[in-house]
């Protein structure tokens, strides 16, 4: 009795202590999840199945058990366990039942109670709520993993702003939760030898760069004036372009709060709120894929925690400045990567080779380039090519496992058919029988660069908003978006190599001046057959569009006929 009652006073009055105890408590609920998970798929690979079926659905349901035990375990921790849950639930690479798993964890994450917020506040801005705002909404309009965001009438400025608060018990608990993580993942702990223990105990499931990339990037995302000056630096690299994109005002920004503009809009994706404001989806289909290649290729400068939830739609205002009847607005800026010009331009040439036809050439560049950008080897390069293209390997890619004909392989991007059942199947099969695939895909994720597994993520979003917005063009639609980006940028750097040529020699010579324009001729070319496919396949879509209206016209007169061409059910 005595020894609890002593137990209970060190909780509520020694901090150290109280840290020490939940500690325990986390890493416990995260480790027996981990360690079971391990043990759960070294069971279901050793067993023996009768056919490739049963395999197949044993793996699946493994899976599935294993994503819904860490699951509760980030739930009932909290704070950064929901990040890395969400990080989880956005990698392409992972198995489909780990990313559905994981993807409920952007809608569940608990408010902070107002006192709580206001007494934050107060600490980081010397002044209450209620003397800096005239009005604020004490439910917020959205709770993140690491903050909450409330609607307010700022008073100085007389304008609705939205106030970002950090939840206030992150900064106590940040460094011990990451410790846990690295403890149980591994990462950089200086005892550990980057070592945890799931490494140490299951070599073959890698998580290792998991805690390493939490401990990079969560100090970024909790510094809110890091997050202002991100977003300030990508007004400043969109100021002279043709573009729809929109970034909110940052009117003050502390460490913890960031009171910036209010923007409404609609979810990027809402074909309801698209079809009401007359905003074609094609177009923002194809405008999200010009900004997000525009920062990777051209910039070098990139937003790295893109979703759905980032991303409002609006009707351009009378002051706007896009080429269309909407902005797209893009919100938290806590996370930016910068790519170095090797780095982007060796990307770069990397889709140009998987966008040319299949040669023994190309072959060799595509590996070539796999191998510059993702450290990605020969034994490696098929898990990596699926996880760029999001579909199955491409013509010549994997010989030892391509299929018997059922569907049509492509040779490059470019020559790719919408993805059918026979294909689903094929690539179904090649996990039954491509022995340590899951291995394969966790070896990807520790040798990829972290900058690059960002990037990623990205043609995740591009791709996945493309088929949501259920676009009428074609599926490669915004890959030619993404080859014209890839041929400027290269372009670019072979102009700014021979310009510093000149400038180091002093001459121009013919010979500097053939290759100046040799290259150049060589962009325009490229790029000019590019705008011509474009056109084309603009002209199918917007075919397609017309059909439709036309059916729907038929069917239910002109409501009918803007619901079918908005792609809703009329």
């Amino acid at each position: 009795m005595l020894l609890a009652v002593a137990g209970w006073v060190a909780y509520d009055t020694s901090e150290p202590f109280r840290h020490t105890v939940l500690a325990v408590v986390r890493c416990s609920r995260l480790g027996v999840a981990a360690a079971v998970g391990a043990v759960d798929y070294k069971t279901t690979l050793a067993w023996s199945y009768p056919s490739e079926e049963d395999y197949t659905e044993a793996l699946s349901e493994c899976h599935a058990r294993s994503a819904r035990r860490v699951l509760r375990a980030l739930l009932a921790n909290g704070g950064v366990f929901i990040k890395m849950g969400q990080h989880m639930a956005s990698l392409y690479v992972l198995p489909a039942e780990w990313t559905s798993t994981m993807r409920p964890l952007q809608d569940q994450c608990e408010p902070t109670e107002y006192e709580a917020v206001d007494t934050l506040f107060q600490t980081d801005m010397g002044m209450s709520l209620t003397e800096v705002f005239d009005e604020f909404d004490p439910i917020p309009i959205g709770v993140a993993s690491l903050a909450q965001v409330h609607i307010a009438r700022h008073r100085q400025t007389g304008k609705e702003v939205a106030v970002k608060l950090q939840h206030p018990h992150l900064a106590e608990f940040c460094d011990i939760d990451m410790m846990m993580v690295e403890t149980t993942l591994g990462g950089l702990l200086p005892w550990t030898l980057g070592d945890g223990w799931i490494k140490y105990w299951f070599p073959e499931f890698e998580f290792t760069w998991l805690g390493e990339e939490m401990r990079t990037n969560l100090p970024k995302e909790m510094n809110f004036i890091l997050e202002a000056q991100n977003a300030e630096r990508t007004i400043d690299d969109f100021k002279y372009l043709t573009t729809s994109l929109y970034i909110p005002e940052v009117i003050t920004a502390t460490k913890r709060v960031l009171i910036m503009e209010y923007i409404k809009g609609g979810r990027v994706d809402d074909l309801k709120y698209l079809a009401d404001a007359h905003i074609d989806r094609n177009k923002v289909a194809l405008e999200l894929s010009r900004i997000f290649n525009q920062m990777v290729f051209v910039n070098g400068w990139f937003h790295a925690d893109p979703h759905p939830g980032n991303l409002l739609i609006r009707p351009a205002p009378k002051t706007s400045h896009s080429p269309y009847n909407f902005e797209i607005v893009l919100l938290d800026h806590g996370l930016y990567f910068d790519l170095d010009p090797a780095l982007r331009v060796n990307y770069a040439k990397l889709w140009l080779s998987l966008i040319a036809p299949a040669s023994a050439a190309t072959t060799l560049d595509r590996r070539k380039y796999a191998e510059l950008v993702g450290n990605i080897g020969p034994d490696l390069y098929p898990v990596f090519e699926a996880a760029l293209t999001g579909r199955a390997a491409l013509e010549g890619t994997d010989r030892e496992h391509e299929d018997d004909g059922s569907f049509h392989r492509a040779s490059s991007i470019i020559d790719m058919q919408p993805q059918s059942k026979a294909e689903v199947d094929a690539i179904r099969n090649a996990v039954v029988k491509t022995e340590g695939l899951l291995t394969s895909v966790f070896d990807v994720l520790r040798r990829i660069p972290r900058r690059v597994l960002m990037v990623l993520k990205l043609n995740d979003l591009t791709r996945s908003l493309d088929h949501a917005l259920m676009t009428t063009h074609s599926n490669i639609r915004i890959f030619l978006i993404t080859a014209k980006y890839c041929t400027y940028a290269v372009w670019q750097d072979e102009r700014k190599h021979l310009i510093d040529s000149v400038k180091r020699s002093g001459l121009l010579t013919f010979s500097l001046l053939k290759s100046y324009f040799s290259s150049w001729w060589k962009f325009e070319k490229t790029y000019t057959r590019l705008v011509i496919v474009e056109m084309w396949l603009d002209t199918q879509a917007y075919a397609v569009m017309t059909k439709a209206w036309a059916k729907g016209l038929w069917k239910k007169g002109f409501q009918g006929a803007h619901q079918a061409a908005a792609g809703l059910a009329y």
